[in-house]
């Protein structure tokens, strides 16, 4: 039992190590990929490229200001969403009245189907009461004469 209490852990530290928990270059590089220049032109931040931009060199540094600072990372995005605005944030954060931004999409298109759905169902009970009429109409003797004067009617 110790010896496989052993091994989970070895694989729990091997699993912190390689994914790069504790490296500061790997945090600041996911968190500098979750936000946006400010600078309107629309790219990630560790990602703008538009000569002479004159945002991304101050934010950069800023991030790396703040996670040398040892902040969490809900906290440094909370930083620069609070300096910058909400804009900043390449995805909203999870929490609060973001979740709208995650749920609301997921349940318009939810109750869109379930509300055409319903509306299929609706016109499918509808047309059934009614009674289809047949080509022949009500008698066999008008469904010759239908069928001539349709005759009639579509000759070129």
């Amino acid at each position: 039992m110790f010896k496989r209490w052993m091994q989970a852990a070895a694989v729990c530290l091997l699993g912190v190590v390689m994914l790069g928990a504790g490296d500061p270059a790997s945090r600041f590089n996911r968190l500098g990929h979750q936000m946006i220049c400010v600078c309107s032109c629309g790219q990630i931040l560790l990602e703008c490229n538009h000569v002479g931009c004159p945002d991304s060199d101050r934010m950069i540094g800023e991030l790396r200001q703040q996670v040398a600072g040892g902040g969490a990372d809900t906290a440094i995005m909370n930083w620069f969403a609070a300096k910058y605005g909400p804009t900043v944030l390449a995805a909203p954060m999870r929490g609060g009245f973001d979740n709208v931004a995650w749920i609301a999409p997921m349940a318009v298109f939810l109750m869109a189907t379930i509300g055409t759905g319903f509306l299929i169902r609706m016109w499918k009970l509808r047309s059934g009461a009614r009674t289809p009429v047949s080509a022949a109409g009500a008698g066999g003797a008008g469904g010759d004469e239908l069928r001539e004067r349709i005759r009639r009617e579509t000759e070129y």
